[in-house]
Formats: structure tokens, sequence, C-alpha cells
């Protein structure tokens, strides 16, 4: 009877403490949630860490940049000038430097037509540069006299300094690249005059003012349907041994807006009148 009592105290009590321990232990006694919450908390620590040390690597002088090699050497533009660039537009390490705003900066130098950057494992960037390639000094005269530029092979007008000899050309805005083009047309033309065109002058009514370097000025109308200005050209070339031989070298302008013809200025004379431009035939 004693043992019986014994007993079932005893299981009163195991069940007594198991509901206890339930109350009291909670979250504790269950495992599968316990790893969740585990996993969790690795995720998002990892994650952090991660973070950090992104943010930290980029923050920290690494991966600095030491060098800038160029594809091949400038004519025109300075040492100093790229050192100067380099030093004020390229900023941060090899991962964040800003390519594009080193790019526009290069372009910024007088004589660079175009700029190329790009990233060189480990520590430096290469720069390859296209330079503008002078042909002629450029006057454009809607700017009330402003400053000279130049003119590249492309027709572009650009602003930069030289003392070559080079032609000089004056029209309206934008005109710089239909001057170039006419320019060769011209030149190719006045060739058996055996002079040089030196300079070229575009009014704003489409007339044309050539200078050669024997003191010769030629005064051209714009495109005419009867005669062009290149057929006008050609005929007083084709005349000019006979205007040679009949007033020798005293020829210093002629006029060529005629559709049939043209007028010549004679060195310290009055203007002579001349019938038709194919009388040297």
């Amino acid at each position: 009877m004693a043992e019986r009592r014994e007993s079932s105290t005893s299981t009163a009590r195991r069940a007594a403490c198991a509901r206890a321990g339930k109350r009291e232990g909670g979250l504790w006694h269950r495992p599968r949630a316990l790893n969740l919450v585990s996993d969790a908390l690795l995720l998002l620590g990892a994650l952090g860490l991660g973070w950090a040390l992104v943010a930290w690597t980029f923050s920290k002088p690494l991966f600095p940049l030491r060098g800038l090699v160029l594809s091949a050497p400038p004519s025109q533009v300075t040492q100093a000038q790229l050192e100067y660039v380099a030093r004020t537009a390229i900023k941060g390490n090899f991962f964040t430097a800003n390519l594009e705003d080193v790019r526009m900066a290069f372009e910024k130098l007088p004589w660079v037509r175009y700029a190329e950057v790009r990233r060189l494992w480990p520590d430096g960037l290469g720069l390859n540069l296209e330079e503008h390639e002078a042909v002629a000094y450029w006057k454009n005269i809607g700017d009330g006299g402003g400053d000279v530029r130049l003119i590249n092979r492309q027709g572009e007008a650009f602003a930069a300094s030289s003392d070559a000899v080079m032609p000089e050309f004056a029209g309206p805005p934008s005109s710089a690249a239909t001057m170039l083009e006419h320019y060769g047309t011209y030149s190719r033309i006045l060739r058996p005059l055996q002079a040089r065109l030196v300079r070229m002058d575009l009014s704003v009514r489409g007339v044309w003012r050539l200078w050669l370097d024997n003191g010769l000025s030629i005064v051209l109308d714009r495109e005419q349907e009867r005669s062009s200005i290149e057929a006008r050209l050609e005929n007083f070339v084709e005349a000019w041994p006979y205007l040679q031989d009949r007033l020798g070298g005293r020829i210093a302008r002629a006029d060529l807006r005629y559709p049939n013809g043209f007028a010549l200025a004679l060195v310290n004379h009055k203007t002579v009148p001349q019938g038709s431009a194919q009388m040297g035939r």
C-alpha cells in the first residue's frame, strides 16, 4: 500500500516537473525553431560582414592608380598638359575612377579631337589621343572680329594656336567644312597659274574672294544656273596665257562674276573690261 502511494506520488511529481519545464523552457526546447533562428542570424551576420568588407576595401587606399600609359606620343599636346589633367581629373582607385569624366577632361585640351580611356590591370589607365591636324586658319565673320581659330582635316573649327604656314579662311558660321572642300577644288583649277591659293573669304551672300601668293585676287559670285564657279575659274585659267602676253604681270584683280566674261584691274591702273572669257582660245 505504501509502495503504491509512493509510485503515484513520483508520477505526479514528474508530470508537474514536465509541465513546469514547458512553461519555463519555451523556445529552448524547440530544436527546429532554434536552428532557423541561428541560420538567419548567421546569414545576416555574413551579409553585414561582406558589406563592411566591400565598403572598407573601396574606402581605403587599395588598388591605387600608379600610371597613365599613352598608346602613342602626341605631337601637339605637351607633357605638362597631360600631367595637369591626370592630377586634376583622375580620382579614386583602379575600380572607382570615372573613365567618362577622365575622357572628357582630356578632350578639353586644345589639340585633342578625341580621347579614349581604359583600365590597365592592375594599377594603370590606358590613354589613346586623336589630335587635330590643322590645315588652315579660320575666322568666323559672324563673331564680329573674334579670335582666329584653326580648321582640321575633317573641316572642324577648333580653338588652338599655331605658327604654321597655312591658308586663311573667313566665312559665315558653320561654313568651315564647305570652304575646305572648295579650297581643294579651286587649288586644283588654279594650279596652271603656278601660284598658290593662300586666302579665301566667303561673304554672307555667297561671294567668294580668292587671294594667290603672286598678288592676284579673284572675285567669284555664288553658283548660277548658266555658269558655275568652277566653269568660270576654268575659263579664266584658260585665258591666262593670252592675258599675260597682252598685259604682262600687271593684273591685280580679276572679277569673274559675269556669266560670259570677266573684268580685270591692273596694278595702279583702272579696271579693264574684257568682252569674253574665251578670248584666249
